[in-house]
């Protein structure tokens, strides 16, 4: 068995004394603590030691939390304000009021009637008083309320021993060749032929070497590139915008009423600044209004210029889509765009407040709804998707509508995006007399379900190793249209 100098002095050393930490075993061997938990993990490798890691958490008071143990808690700076009684119009004015008195009343310390605070007189030392002098001897309930209030915050611990293995005493036992090594050859000790009075270090070649790990694109990013490749190769142009977007683009000239729900704040991110109406926004309006000239009724009521001028980050791609096709109002036109778009979501395993999207949009002369779930089939086909189906749905902009669904072992038929063929009511406006097929693709859902993940979160993670891992994707081949 091939052991390196400092492999063989510690295992020496080891097998002298049968267990010890890194520190100690680190003075005895002149080499740091860290070195030596190294060549514990070499011989651990060989089954001659066994390293034993630990880890403790302990708490530490924050800087608020040291304060507190200096002048007292919210609570008790509160109460030691007042005397047996005060208005609770002056009580509000004190800077701990707002904790403080919620604190007093839930320990038992005051009793509030008619707006008048009164102290009970049982103002004895809180369990979270006494745990800021002594921590450790805080049990686990008051431990959580102090890291809850950031009064603490928890701190870990890591210990190391390093015990020798039944086979390490025995190789120890047996005697240990302590002659230096050399494992590495200078050009001076190759030319001058020195190396011939060397102890050489043997090499074991069936070790494995120590990984290699090249620059990687995150795959998150490389399902985005073969996505935009796809559309490419398909013949599709790419489309490019800002993510705060006018809510006459993201949502009026898209035939969204100004009274849908999607366009409130639980829903949107608004900001303050406005922005200005497009030339023909009056179309949009007798639209929203009327139906205008075209065979619709419209929405009825009063379409407000005012609340088309606000501004959101864009909700979905498919205000850079209708943009577009208003500057581009003849056939004919294949573009499509992927982009982040936001949410006010809560963060859970399937939502976040903020995506990638996919958005595509065909117009031409004679163009059909069987056109555009051919479209649909093969690009899901080129991401390895070969079994797809549609069910009709709806949308506000587009009439009829599909959500395309790819049957995946062990989930089923899931739906990926919703597509249709824009309505009158959103191309009219803009002079556009040829139908156009449109779709749009949550990019997140793609990617955990080609990567076999259960949490969306997990595509942003800043975890190297699953980086690393994770294989590189080849682009699949095609589906049938």
């Amino acid at each position: 068995m091939q052991l390196a100098l400092n492999e063989k002095r510690l295992l020496l050393e080891l097998a002298r004394v049968g267990f010890s930490s890194p520190n100690e075993l680190g003075q005895v061997l002149d080499r740091p603590a860290e070195s030596v938990i190294q060549y514990g993990g070499l011989l651990s490798q060989k089954g001659l030691a066994v390293v034993e890691r630990s880890v403790t958490t302990h708490l530490i008071l924050t800087g608020e939390g040291e304060q507190y143990c200096r002048e007292g808690l919210p609570e008790r700076q509160l109460y030691m304000s007042f005397g047996d009684s005060s208005p609770m119009t002056e009580l509000n004015r004190h800077p701990h009021a707002k904790i403080g008195l919620g604190w007093m009343k839930r320990l038992g310390w005051v009793r509030i009637e008619g707006g008048v605070v009164t102290k009970t007189g049982l103002a004895e030392p809180s369990a979270l008083e006494s745990a800021l002098k002594t921590l450790e001897s805080a049990g686990p309930d008051i431990k959580k309320e102090l890291l809850k209030r950031g009064l603490a915050t928890e701190e870990e611990s890591v210990t190391y021993i390093i015990k020798v293995t039944e086979d390490g005493r025995k190789l120890a036992d047996a005697g240990l060749d302590l002659t230096e090594e050399t494992g590495t050859l200078t050009s001076d000790q190759i030319s001058s032929g020195a190396w011939r009075d060397l102890t050489l270090r043997r090499y074991d070649i069936t070790k494995k070497p120590r990984p290699v790990w090249p620059g990687k694109t995150h795959p998150y990013q490389r399902l985005i590139d073969e996505m935009r490749r796809i559309l490419l190769d398909m013949g599709f142009t790419e489309l490019y915008g800002g993510v705060v977007q006018g809510a006459f683009w993201n949502f009026d000239a898209l035939f969204q009423p100004q009274d849908h729900p999607a366009r409130e704040m639980q829903d949107t991110f608004h900001l303050k600044e406005r922005s200005d109406l497009p030339s023909g926004w009056e179309q949009v309006r007798d639209i929203h209004e009327h139906g205008g000239n075209t065979s619709s009724c419209g929405w009825g009521g009063r379409w407000d210029p005012d609340k088309a001028k606000a501004t959101v980050l864009r909700t979905h791609t498919t205000s850079l889509s209708i943009q577009h096709l208003a500057a581009n109002p003849k056939p004919p036109v294949k573009a499509f765009g992927i982009g982040r778009v936001y949410r006010r979501e809560t963060i859970d395993p399937t939502h976040l407040p903020e995506f990638e999207q996919l958005e595509g949009i065909v117009m031409d002369e004679d163009v059909s709804f069987r056109h555009l779930l051919g479209y649909l089939k093969e690009f899901y086909g080129r991401m390895g998707f070969s079994n797809v189906r549609f069910r009709p749905a709806y949308f506000p902009y587009t009439e009829p509508s599909v959500e395309p669904e790819v049957w995946i072992d062990g989930l089923g038929w899931v739906e990926l995006g919703g597509a249709g063929i824009f309505r009158e009511e959103v191309t009219a406006p803009w002079g556009i007399n040829s139908p156009v097929l449109a779709w749009g693709l949550g990019v997140s859902r793609v990617a955990m379900l080609r990567m076999g993940l259960s949490d969306l979160r997990e595509l942003y993670q800043s975890d190297i190793d699953w980086v690393r891992h994770t294989p590189v994707m080849t682009q699949p081949k095609g589906g049938d249209c």
